[in-house]
């Protein structure tokens, strides 16, 4: 475990603060009594909850919306650092790629840098160099280029798909394993490298308290390498299910994925299926956690602690 080093009454900005990653910095961060926490929340009262996990005073809420430069607007203002968690898995409304991703990011970094912000830290995905197919993939990258260009010396984070209690990958899955005796297979053979939510927060406050991680590109994955098949087939064990595996072909799946899209919360959408074309680990010779101290926690030994709820036989279930 990384010692968390005082802040000394440092203001540490996070937009994106109520998302499943943010919700672990702020803990991380409010550990320090002496660091300040401003959380930009495009609905202040939706994250009331988080003024909870630190101390009286410790925590404060503002209004501001990334997508929506002027509403940023002397809210980093005093900042050391700011930390930047916005991100969405499909669109919706006003919610769009790039004007999340690329243009408000872009927005953040050049205002972070108007102001005399020190540090800024971007969270991006593992694998956007490849995935240029994808919306999502191109988005995340092009975000990455526009905060470079404001702010050289921003560090860059690029994790796998993230495991945790909250997560969108294992629960979904799980969910889906429940109700059905079928389990689609997308492929099937791409390769994964999870990293717990933990970590990465971890990873992104160690940054914030060393210097020389300024201007550099992290590549976060856990210690295992599975296919997509894999990781169905150990959710499936962990729940003690055991359903018939069918493999999609992508074209077929590309179709499925595009009517799936008009649906509210689409399960699948038709940009999640190109993701699913491409490896998704860690490059030779890439920052990694280990160069932070950080050794990372194994799915097997997370994941089916909060599987447990889908498990209606508890003698079936097995990592």
């Amino acid at each position: 475990m990384v010692v968390i080093r005082p802040m000394k009454n440092k203001i540490i900005t996070i937009v994106g603060g109520t998302g499943f990653v943010g919700r672990y910095v702020i803990k991380l961060l409010a550990r320090d009594p002496n660091c300040q926490i401003r959380i930009i929340a495009r609905d202040v009262d939706a994250a009331l909850h988080l003024k909870t996990t630190g101390n009286v005073g410790q925590i404060a809420l503002v209004s501001g919306d990334i997508t929506k430069p002027e509403s940023l607007a002397g809210k980093l203002d005093n900042s050391f650092a700011v930390i930047n968690l916005a991100g969405i898995l499909y669109e919706s409304g006003r919610q769009k790629f790039t004007a999340v991703h690329e243009k408000g990011a872009g927005h953040l970094a050049t205002l972070a840098k108007q102001v005399g912000v020190e540090r800024f830290v971007q969270l991006s995905a593992l694998g956007v160099e490849q995935a240029k197919e994808s919306r999502y993939a191109s988005s995340k990258l092009n975000g990455e280029k526009a905060v470079k260009s404001a702010f050289p010396e921003a560090t860059i984070f690029r994790p796998s798909i993230i495991f945790g209690a909250e997560d969108q990958f294992f629960n979904k899955f799980a969910t889906l394993a429940a109700l059905s005796p079928v389990m689609p297979v997308i492929g099937g053979k791409t390769r994964f490298q999870p990293a717990y939510v933990a970590d990465v927060a971890q990873a992104i406050v160690t940054a914030l308290q060393r210097e020389g991680t300024q201007g550099k590109t992290f590549e976060l994955g856990g210690p295992g390498v599975y296919s997509f098949r894999e990781l169905l087939e150990f959710t499936c064990r962990a729940i003690g299910r055991d359903p018939v595996f069918i493999t999609i072909p992508f074209g077929m799946a590309q179709i499925k994925g595009s009517v799936m899209q008009l649906l509210p919360r689409p399960p699948l959408t038709r940009d999640q299926v190109l993701l699913l074309k491409y490896n998704n680990v860690v490059s030779a010779g890439a920052h990694i956690f280990r160069d932070l101290g950080i050794f990372p926690q194994s799915l097997e030994n997370i994941v089916p602690l909060y599987l447990a709820r889908f498990v209606q036989n508890p003698s079936q279930a097995a990592a």
